[in-house]
């Protein structure tokens, strides 16, 4: 079995997901399973983003944060259809 490593890039985009995760917990229960399909929509939306395309990825981890940043405020307790 061959184990790949992960570039940097992918530990960044796995750490942010996993960060979005977490900050999900944080929110009222049942406004929950929105912000879930939220971030899971989120990601899998960028998901045919080529590996060598280093400008985009860093683009969307950035986009990505700030989101987060917005979206963990205690002020923000439910999420809409996007």
């Amino acid at each position: 079995m061959v184990v790949r490593r992960l570039s940097g890039l992918q530990k960044d985009v796995l750490r942010l997901y996993r960060d979005c995760l977490r900050a999900v917990h944080k929110k009222p229960e049942e406004s929950r399973p929105r912000f879930y399909a939220f971030v899971r929509r989120e990601f899998e939306r960028n998901l045919d983003i080529k590996r060598t395309d280093v400008k985009a990825i860093e683009y969307l981890l950035r986009i990505g944060r700030r989101r987060m940043e917005q979206y963990t405020s205690p002020n923000v307790r439910d999420i809409g259809a996007v």
